[in-house]
This record gives C-alpha cells, sequence and structure tokens, in this order.
C-alpha cells in the first residue's frame, strides 16, 4: 500500500492558501524589489539617452551629470535588492514553518494502521526528500521568483516605454519559450513524482534492512536484499535520466528564446534607424534591456523546474492529509472506567485473521497478565485494548463507549500503550517527559523518574533535567529510553494501562526491581502486562494466555498451574530456562 498524493488542483489551491495567509509580506516583498527592478532599469535608459546626447553634441558637464545619476541608481538598486531579498528570505521561512507544522500535524494524526500497511519507505522519504526539497524551493525559490518575475515585466515595460517599434524585438523570442514550457510543464510533475517514490522505495529498502540486520544475517537474506536494493537503484536511476533529458530539453529551448531577441534587435534595430521609426540610443537601450533580462529570464527557469521538483514532492506531502481517519469522536462520555472487550477480530492484511473473536473483561484495578508464544497476537490484542487500532470486527469500549469513539485527548486519559520500541526526542529530558503532560512541574517530573528507577542516573547528570538529549545531545542506553518512556506514562496518569514488554530492553534483575518499582505506581490502576518473563504473570491477579490469536486459558497463576495445561507447560520451561 501507498499513501495517497495530492493531485495538482489541491497542491495549487493549497500554495495559494499559505501565500493568501502571508499576502501582507507577500506585497512588502513585491514592491521592494520593484522599486530595485526601476532602479535597474534606469541604467540603460541613461546610457541610451546619452548616446543619443552624445551623437547630437552635448557637454562634458553633461556627460559628468549622468555618471553621476547612474551611480545613484545602482547604490539605489543595491540597496533595495538587499532588503528586498532579506525579507524574502524571512517570507520564505515564514512560509515553510507553517507548511512543516500542518505536515507534522497530519503526520501525528496518520492511522497507525495505514502507516504500518503503507511501509516505512513511503513515509520515511515523504518526511526527509520531500519535505527537503520544498524547503529548498519555498526558503530560496518563492522569493527568486518573485524577483525575477517583477524585474522582467518591469524590464518590458521600460522596454516599451524607451522605443515601442524596437521593443516588439523582444518577442522574437517568445514563441521558443512558450513551446519549450508547453512541452517540459505536462511531462515534468509526473516523472518527478515517480523520481520521489523510488527514492522512497530506496529508503525503505536500506532502512528495513539496517535495522533488521540480525535477521537478515541469521536467516541468509543477504542476496535477497540486495537485489531487491538493485531493483530500487535502476528504478531511481532510471527516473533520474529521465528528468535530465525533460531539463535538458527545457534549458535549451529556454537559451535559444532568449538569445534570439538580442540578435534580432542588432538587424532589425539598425532597419529602424534607416527609417526614421527609433534614434541610435533607443535602440541600444532597447538591446541592453535584451541583454539584462537574459539572467532574469535564466534563472527564472531555473526555478521553473525546481518548482516542478518541489511540486511532486508538496503533492506527496499533501497526500498524507487525505488519508481517511480511522476512527470519527461522537462526543459520548464514559460512565465508569470498566474496559470490554466482545468478539474483537483483526487483521493486519484481508484474509490473514490475527484474532479471533476475543472476548474479555477488565476488572477495574486488577493486574492482568497475557502470555503466549510469538505471534500469538498478544501484542495486537494489546493494541486492541489500547485503541491504537479499531477493531476488524466487534468492539473495546470503556464505559460503555468504544474507546475509537473517543477523542485522542481522552482516550490517552483512560487507556496508555508502552510497547518495546521507544524513543528519544531531540531536546531536554524535562522535555521529553513534558511530552506525556506540558503542565508537569518539576517535583511531578522528579517522582516520575524515581518511580521507574531513573532519578539517580539523571540527578548525576551535570544538567540534570536539562541535559540536552537525543540527537546532538547525550546518547541514552536503550534501558534509560525505556525508563524515560515509563515516567512519561506515569505523568500521563491513566486509570488502565497496557505494558507491552515494556521491560524488555533490560536485564532480568533490572526489570524485574523495576516492575516492583512501578508496583507502587500503578496500585489502583488496570494493567495489562504483555511479557515473555513469566514472573510477571506470576505476580498478576488474572493470566491469560493466548495461542493462534485466541485466548484459551483465563485465570489466576496458581488455578492455570494446577490445571496442567499450556499455561502450566509454560511455566515449567520458564523454570527450568
Amino acid at each position: 500500500m501507498r499513501l495517497p498524493v495530492a493531485d495538482r488542483r489541491a497542491v495549487w489551491a493549497h500554495s495559494r492558501r499559505l501565500l493568501a495567509d502571508h499576502r501582507r509580506a507577500l506585497a512588502g516583498v513585491v514592491a521592494l524589489q520593484a522599486l530595485a527592478a526601476l532602479a535597474s532599469l534606469a541604467v540603460p535608459w541613461m546610457l541610451g539617452s546619452l548616446v543619443d546626447s552624445v551623437r547630437e553634441g552635448t557637454t562634458r558637464e553633461a556627460v559628468a551629470q549622468v555618471g553621476v545619476l547612474l551611480a545613484v541608481a545602482i547604490l539605489v538598486q543595491t540597496v533595495f535588492a538587499g532588503v528586498g531579498q532579506r525579507q524574502a528570505m524571512v517570507l520564505g521561512e515564514g512560509i515553510f514553518a507553517q507548511l512543516r507544522e500542518q505536515f507534522l500535524h497530519a503526520v501525528t494524526h496518520l492511522p497507525l494502521s495505514t502507516v504500518e500497511r503503507a511501509g516505512t519507505g513511503d513515509l520515511l522519504g515523504r518526511t526527509t526528500n520531500d519535505v527537503d526539497r520544498v524547503q529548498w524551493v519555498v526558503r530560496f525559490g518563492v522569493p527568486r521568483v518573485l524577483v525575477t518575475s517583477v524585474t522582467i515585466l518591469l524590464t518590458l515595460l521600460a522596454a516599451f516605454a524607451a522605443s515601442p517599434w524596437a521593443a516588439v524585438g523582444l518577442l522574437a523570442g517568445v514563441p521558443l519559450l512558450v513551446a519549450s514550457a508547453r512541452w517540459y510543464l505536462p511531462r515534468a510533475t509526473p516523472a518527478y513524482l515517480k523520481a520521489s517514490e523510488a527514492y522512497a522505495a530506496i529508503n525503505g529498502v536500506m532502512t528495513e534492512t539496517v535495522e533488521h540486520a540480525a535477521t537478515v544475517d541469521q536467516l541468509s537474506l543477504g542476496p535477497r536484499r540486495r537485489s531487491r536494493l538493485t531493483e530500487a537503484l535502476r528504478e531511481a536511476w532510471y527516473w533520474e535520466d529521465r528528468t535530465l533529458y525533460l531539463r535538458a530539453v527545457l534549458f535549451v529551448g529556454m537559451v535559444l528564446g532568449y538569445a534570439v531577441p538580442a540578435a534580432v534587435l542588432v538587424v532589425y534595430g539598425a532597419w529602424l534607424v534607416s527609417q526614421g521609426l527609433a534614434t541610435v540610443g533607443a535602440v541600444a537601450a532597447v538591446t541592453l534591456y535584451s541583454l539584462q533580462v537574459r539572467t532574469s529570464i535564466g534563472e527564472l527557469m531555473f526555478w521553473i523546474d525546481e518548482v516542478q521538483v518541489a511540486s511532486a514532492s508538496l503533492a506527496r506531502i499533501l497526500g498524507v492529509n487525505l488519508v481517511e481517519p480511522d476512527r470519527q469522536a461522537t462526543g459520548e462520555t464514559p460512565s465508569d472506567d470498566l474496559i470490554t472487550a466482545r468478539e474483537v477480530g483483526y487483521a493486519y492484511r484481508p484474509g490473514h485473521e490475527v484474532l479471533h473473536g476475543v472476548s474479555l473483561d477488565l476488572v477495574p484495578g486488577e493486574r492482568l497478565a497475557i502470555v503466549g508464544p510469538s505471534g500469538a497476537g498478544k501484542s495486537t490484542l494489546g493494541r486492541m485494548l489500547a485503541g491504537i487500532h479499531p477493531p476488524a470486527g466487534g468492539a473495546v469500549t470503556v464505559g460503555g463507549v468504544r474507546l475509537v469513539d473517543l477523542p485522542e485527548e481522552q482516550l490517552r486519559s483512560e487507556v496508555a500503550l508502552v510497547t518495546q520500541e521507544h524513543h528519544v526526542f531531540v531536546g531536554t529530558i524535562a522535555d521529553n517527559l513534558r511530552l506525556a503532560r506540558e503542565s508537569a512541574s518539576a517535583e511531578e517530573m522528579r517522582h516520575a523518574l524515581a518511580s521507574v528507577d531513573a532519578l539517580a542516573w539523571v540527578d548525576a547528570l551535570e544538567d540534570g533535567m536539562l541535559t540536552a538529549v537525543g540527537s546532538g545531545g547525550l546518547i541514552l542506553t536503550p534501558a534509560q529510553a525505556q525508563q524515560l518512556a515509563l515516567a512519561r506514562l506515569v505523568l500521563l496518569d491513566p486509570h488502565t494501562l497496557v505494558l507491552d514488554e515494556a521491560t524488555s530492553l533490560l536485564d532480568p534483575r533490572a526489570a524485574r526491581h523495576l516492575e516492583q518499582s512501578l508496583s507502587a505506581v500503578l496500585a489502583g490502576r488496570t494493567v495489562v502486562a504483555i511479557a515473555h518473563r513469566l514472573h510477571t504473570a506470576h505476580d498478576a491477579d488474572r493470566v491469560a494466555v493466548m495461542e493462534d490469536g485466541r485466548i484459551v486459558e483465563l485465570g489466576p497463576h496458581e488455578e492455570l498451574v494446577g490445571h496442567g495445561g499450556e499455561y502450566a507447560a509454560l511455566w515449567q520451561s520458564w523454570q527450568q530456562d
């Protein structure tokens, strides 16, 4: 499954809304650049007038006066261009900041089931390569497109003001420019979309191979993974070659388009002078304008190509917004803290059921351990009980209200999930903790850290909770990162907790100590613990044994051991190990 891609109409509509949100800053940038362009246009005009004056006869003082005016015009152009460029960069940063926040909001609210089906490569490509391409164009391209467009327009107006007859020669290259653009634009965006998809595939193959290198080695999957990478690289190479061809044809047409007018003006201008339709100075001024506008047209063409790249990337970024939500809040309020699962079924792929009609009542305040062999459906059931995925069949409710009918904020205040996967965000330790509760005080954060045996090593750091962690900061060990994740859970303070192998990255003795420390914090809450270490089940009020997506045994530890069934076999095997 691939995440959707927005169409051209949606991309341009969103771009217009972004520019409309910054219309005042945009108007200021255009005004500044227009003044800079006017100052630059004064130079050819004065030089053309000087040519006519010299031919007719003039004084040295008049020539010197023109020289002073030329210096003033250049100075004014430099000042306005510098200020305008700075304001254009500020505008670009503002637009990109808004776009980035919108994208992050969409990504963080994607249904997890959709993300899992799409795989890591597609989403990773959108959050890295595509964002980088849009960032480049927004920060540098938008300002330069504004500058060059204003410059070209004013140059043409100035040329027609200098000599309407001579200025007609500037239009000689328009057919070539239009033909090149009409050929290029319909082909560019689809090609760049394919190129982005190819790079996303490369990201996915490489990321998955590196992250699961141990599995690749154990199962001798190296040749297969290399083959997949080669296929992805071959696809990316094809589309890079294709887009390079498109750019080559475009630039050849554009170079001819803005080179032809200068050549035409030499011949055409001489004829105009011979017919008395224009002066030598006017033809010289228009010719200088044609040379001056070449740079602006060339730069505009460069950014048009970059805009096509960014448009393809923006279409992929906006496509994230097109993913249909997997839940809709109804406004219902739970009547109590009782979580109930009724005939719950789930399949990650159609026709491959992972859960088969699972029913379970969580007694408020109890400790329930879910055990079973790998692939039995333990983690999937935990996700159902935490409201991460909506069940494919049946329902999971809290206080009579389906979990997927609750707003996300309220859902996390009812039930939360901590898995064996963890993430340390860039920032301080305090920043990481406040992700769970923004208003948490220093004392509350210290209490949360102490609850998971993390306060000692945090206090031992030079800056304590203000220590920067994550990329560019202190790199935490897997055990420390997991303790930080558990501390966030303490601050979140839901009435029901689902711990999916939450202490798996700690050694058995440390994990046992941490779970004992957590016992005091979890008192009074409903706790569902999914684990392979059966001492967790030994301490639980009840144990649910899963096999092939079903609960095959349910009851207290001693009772299940006495029955001599599946759990008793697991317990005996674990004790021997």
